[in-house]
């Protein structure tokens, strides 16, 4: 443990609160990737995904939206449910134009 002398407390209190707004800013940023590994149960996944619970269980007894089971109980992993919407993205008619202009171009390219 280091030993300050009167004179070099403020300095050191400076530090010490400059490394405590670190920490804390550090613990800020962490906090969502916790809250995404969050389970949740039904009732909450379905109203994340703004869906019915019928609906939801509809969906599972597909096997359509990502889950875990223990029991009798249903499981989802928020970060899951989030990657589930995301893979279900369609394009825009200019993405799929500006993919059809890329091709093309490519295409002409690999024939000359």
């Amino acid at each position: 443990m280091e030993h300050f002398t009167f004179e070099q407390l403020p300095q050191a209190l400076s530090l010490l609160h400059e490394k405590i707004n670190r920490i804390e800013r550090l613990l800020t940023e962490q906090q969502p990737l916790v809250e995404k590994e969050m389970l949740l149960n039904v009732s909450q996944a379905a109203a994340f995904l703004h869906l019915s619970v019928a609906t939801l269980y509809t969906k599972v007894s597909c096997r359509e939206v990502p889950f875990s089971k223990r029991g009798k109980r249903l499981y989802f992993r928020k970060s899951e449910l989030e990657e589930w919407v995301r893979q279900g993205r369609r394009k825009t008619v200019s993405e799929i134009r500006q993919e059809a202009v890329q091709k093309a171009s490519n295409n002409g390219r690999k024939r000359k």
